[in-house]
């Protein structure tokens, strides 16, 4: 119904609440006086004695001035608890000179009191104060009109003055009733206004929590017998599911696991660490698995999670087993791009498989891949929120330009190299929509 601005709302600060909607409507309210006011002298034009028009024309000459006046105050004030005062000055600058008006025209006699009825709606219907000022209000253009007219001496009809009275009374209690609906209304807002940034700043602390545990899970070490290893994980402002884990077992197996899980938000989060729990358990307590037997025996824990969370989401992921002179890639994900030290240029392996969740059983979609690995090549692993970062023009990042990035850094400490990419993506990308993970395994 009404605007304000989000941080302000608490459930403590009603009255600052109702003094800031009241004067951002007086802004409205005292320019329709200055507009409206000088206007209405073409009415009086047409259907006032000639006599009359300078003294009207006076009168609204110094009420649209009065009305410019109150317009600029509002406008270079804040709101603060006398800000409903405005609305009492509306109603006694406009409702004095069309009593005075009434005056010239015969007194209680005249009809021009109708107008007076317009300054009780329009003052009353802008303003959502409180009921009691509304009465106030409709109280003060009333006696203004009964008292000028009786010190001007005019003669009268008091069965016409008790229909005018009577018809500004009516009006009076239908804005009176009015505005107090609409008060109940605006607090009504606020409360509900309230409640709703109270759940927000609720479930935005809980939203931060399960980031900083997505995050707090990423492994510290970087690097393995053999291989150093640089990685990161850039969350996206929305829980995602990214996932990556360097693993050595006290046996001496060297593993690296890469997955996404699809869509955004808390359950693409909770598989992403049910995923790598068991994908932890897996490989610790199963000496001399193959990746393909790694993953399907996780499927199996994912399919039945996610059915239990009642969701549709699914996870791209490889496992990828390292030994001396190669590497054993199963799961489908995005390439895994490789340059050939010895060969000075990049080759892309593309993955086989399945995704995990989608079936119970992944095992005959499966298959190991095995990949000779020479001292010096330099494997890069991501997920598709690098490659799908889009620019200002709606382009993608695209895996060609992430293959001639690490070409033009690939002689660099691995380290280095990741801080290139992410420089250049970042340079890149108008926004960051999705999380951003990328994990360099370079053979040593």
């Amino acid at each position: 119904m009404f605007h304000r601005r989000e941080t302000d709302f608490t459930a403590e600060n009603f009255k600052e609440y109702l003094d800031e909607i009241i004067h951002d409507w007086l802004r409205t309210l005292t320019a329709l006086v200055f507009t409206l006011v000088p206007i209405f002298f073409i009415l009086d034009y047409f259907t006032m004695p000639g006599y009359l028009l300078p003294r009207f024309g006076v009168y609204r000459l110094l009420s649209t001035f009065i009305a410019l006046i109150q317009y600029f105050i509002v406008r270079s004030t804040k709101a603060g608890p006398q800000s409903f005062l405005h609305g009492y000055v509306v109603s006694i600058n406009v409702g004095g000179i069309i009593a005075l008006m009434t005056v010239d025209l015969g007194g209680f006699n005249s009809s021009y009191y109708a107008g007076l009825n317009l300054v009780i709606i329009g003052v009353n219907l802008l303003l959502p104060w409180r009921a009691i000022h509304s009465t106030l209000n409709c109280l003060i253009i009333i006696v203004l009109y009964i008292l000028l007219n009786l010190t001007a001496g005019n003669p009268y009809d008091p069965i016409i003055l008790t229909s005018n009275l009577f018809f500004m009374l009516g009006t009076a209690i239908i804005a009176v009733s009015i505005n107090h609906v609409k008060h109940k209304l605006v607090e009504k807002e606020f409360t509900l206004l309230a409640q709703l940034k109270k759940a927000r700043d609720a479930l935005w602390s809980e939203m931060e929590i399960a980031k900083r545990i997505q995050t707090a899970l990423l492994p510290k070490k970087e690097t393995i017998k053999g291989f150093e290893i640089a990685a990161t994980m850039l969350p996206a402002k929305e829980v995602g599911g990214d996932y990556y884990d360097i693993l050595e077992t006290p046996n001496g197996e060297r593993w690296i696991t890469l997955g996404d899980v699809s869509g955004h938000g808390v359950d693409s989060g909770l598989i992403m660490m049910m995923a790598q729990t068991s994908i932890c358990s897996t490989i610790h307590n199963c000496r001399g698995h193959k990746p393909s037997m790694v993953l399907s025996s996780v499927n199996y824990i994912i399919r039945e999670n996610i059915q239990r969370l009642g969701s549709d989401h699914y996870m791209t992921i490889m496992a990828i087993h390292l030994s001396e002179a190669n590497m054993t890639v199963a799961g489908k994900h995005q390439d895994i791009i490789i340059y050939r030290a010895d060969q000075n240029r990049t080759e892309v392996i593309k993955t086989k498989g399945t995704w995990l969740g989608i079936t119970d059983n992944i095992s005959p979609f499966l298959e190991d891949i095995s990949v000779n690995l020479g001292q010096g090549d330099t494997v890069l692993l991501f997920t598709d929120g690098v490659t799908e970062a889009t620019n200002s023009k709606g382009q993608m990042y695209g895996q060609v330009r992430l293959e001639q990035i690490l070409n033009q850094h690939v002689n660099l400490p691995i380290r280095m190299i990741l801080d290139n990419i992410i420089r250049d993506l970042k340079e890149f990308q108008q926004e960051q929509m999705d999380d951003i993970t990328l994990v360099i395994v370079k053979k040593v």
